[in-house]
């Protein structure tokens, strides 16, 4: 694929379509080119993302399609590659940013050849994120992925966006910092970059709670988790819908995918002294911002708290350090990509029409949207986990490890699947059921056509992905198995959960 491997064509697609999108017009005929240019580069590159699929072997755990070149030196590399972990994520990645720039067709009218340029630079960045078999390199995807969300946020977001985007970049920012301190020493230790060669080098136990805390540090960040969540409702708010979409979809799920794919195979010892905390603040994250949700008024504002509970989630699932959790905490992750993309576009269907995310602005929408009214109360079950939907198993899968972990973590963090019942019912309620009494709302129309296509292909695999869950369960078992099997090792007999 131009001259590389399958992965690299993978981030030259979307660089070669942001070129070709610059190049056109300033004008209305030039900004209606460069969305037909953006969003067709992006079904190419999920098609291409397919054809990845079908090559992948999802029996094996070790890293495939891997290429490899000199980039800095002997010992910084440009290597990617994916397992049965990292694959799901391109394949979601890929799969969403077509939605993305289709939701952005009628919404985006100002410098729109520079909104979808920087959709598709961020896709690079993302793609190579997930792909990345070199540390720097991922290093560089990681925190370059900032600069086009920045501008997303600061140009073509809300009225406190310039607030809204500076805070979202120096929190994730910062907490990068020492993440990258923390790769320096990493290299002075091993000699390398190489992914492959650090998950099997063995780091000092002392030298393993430093690197974690500063790995922990970035990744807490992007997830987020509490207390360093603050960050995500605002940037929600003020974001386009597209934006809102892969910040929730993509963005948030690097967090977990990092601490997957470093601090728990290449820290063992630190990831199982650091549990309990981890426990003990996403059981937070699950409880608080549930609790806070249930207080907004901002239908935007209270799907960004309830990420942060989903993924409060991910986080107790994967410091469980048992195979259910870990792969509840990748379905979680991938279904919370579903899920919350295709509430954001739901909310982003009301806001085109009424120009307003607050949830007084409506009511009765069931009467003349009755459409809409069954796709959102699709996703809003699946918001709350519904057995049927993708939500369920993610959560079911990540209680069942955190109760062989520890019954009490499982105990309160199921009061927050009860919790979530409250907000998202509540939710739903205020805005569907009822009398039309708003005036706006006599002649509100239902879903055309453009968001039909949207929302039915997100609603079809929120039920598909809910009854055949062993989609994705069999794609990162292999991986999944290895990872846990590694971190027997590295503990010795240090956990006996690990045992079992």
């Amino acid at each position: 694929m131009f001259g590389f491997g399958i992965l690299s064509g993978l981030l030259v697609l979307p660089l070669v379509g942001a070129l070709l999108v610059l190049a056109t017009k300033n004008d209305e005929a030039g900004s209606r080119n460069a969305r037909w240019i953006a969003f067709w580069t992006t079904i190419v590159t999920f098609v291409l993302s397919l054809v990845a699929l079908s090559r992948f072997d999802s029996k094996q755990a070790g890293f495939q399609l891997v290429e490899r070149m000199n980039w800095l030196g002997e010992n910084i590399v440009y290597q990617l590659g994916v397992d049965g972990i990292a694959m799901p994520f391109v394949i979601l990645t890929t799969f969403l940013m077509p939605f993305c720039i289709a939701a952005s067709f009628y919404s985006i009218k100002e410098r729109a050849k520079e909104y979808y340029a920087l959709f598709l630079l961020l896709e690079t960045l993302m793609i190579g994120v997930f792909a990345s078999l070199d540390l720097v390199l991922f290093y560089v995807f990681f925190e370059a992925g900032l600069i086009p969300m920045f501008l997303i946020i600061g140009i073509w977001g809300g009225a406190r966006r310039i607030y809204a985007s500076f805070k979202f970049f120096l929190y994730t920012l910062l907490g990068s910092v020492l993440m990258l301190i923390a790769i320096m020493a990493m290299y002075w230790t091993a000699g390398t970059t190489d992914i492959v060669k650090l998950l099997a080098f063995k780091f000092p136990s002392g030298m393993q709670y430093w690197l974690w805390l500063a790995f922990f540090a970035s990744f807490a960040v992007k997830m987020p988790m509490w207390p360093v969540h603050t960050w995500l409702p605002d940037a929600h708010v003020e974001a386009p819908t597209a934006g809102s979409v892969i910040l929730a979809g993509i963005l948030l799920k690097m967090g977990g995918y990092g601490f997957i794919r470093f601090s728990l195979p290449m820290f063992p010892e630190a990831s199982l002294y650091f549990a309990n905390l981890v426990f003990a603040l996403s059981v937070i994250a699950i409880i608080y911002t549930s609790l806070v949700a249930m207080m907004q008024e901002d239908i935007k504002k209270l799907i960004a708290y309830s990420s942060v509970a989903h993924m409060g989630f991910v986080t107790m699932g994967l410091f469980t350090l048992n195979a259910q959790g870990v792969q509840g905490a990748v379905f979680q992750m991938v279904s919370h990509g579903l899920v919350s993309g295709a509430l954001f576009l739901c909310v982003g269907v009301v806001y085109d029409r009424m120009h307003t995310r607050m949830i007084s602005a409506y009511g009765g929408l069931v009467n003349k949207m009755p459409i809409y009214a069954v796709i959102f109360l699709l996703f809003t079950m699946a918001n709350v986990g519904l057995p049927g939907t993708s939500g369920f198993v993610g959560e079911f899968l990540t209680l069942l490890g955190s109760y062989k972990a520890n019954t009490w973590v499982a105990f309160f963090a199921t009061t927050g699947v009860i919790f979530s019942a409250c907000y998202a019912l509540w939710l739903f309620a205020r805005v569907v059921y009822g009398k039309v009494e708003k005036h706006a709302l006599e002649t509100i129309p239902d879903l055309d056509a453009r968001e039909l296509a949207l929302l039915v292909p997100l609603a079809l695999l929120t039920v598909y992905y809910g009854v055949q869950p062993d989609v994705i369960l069999n794609m990162s078992q292999a991986s999944v198995d290895a990872l846990i099997g590694a971190m027997k090792t590295g503990l010795g007999g240090k956990l006996a959960l690990l045992a079992q």
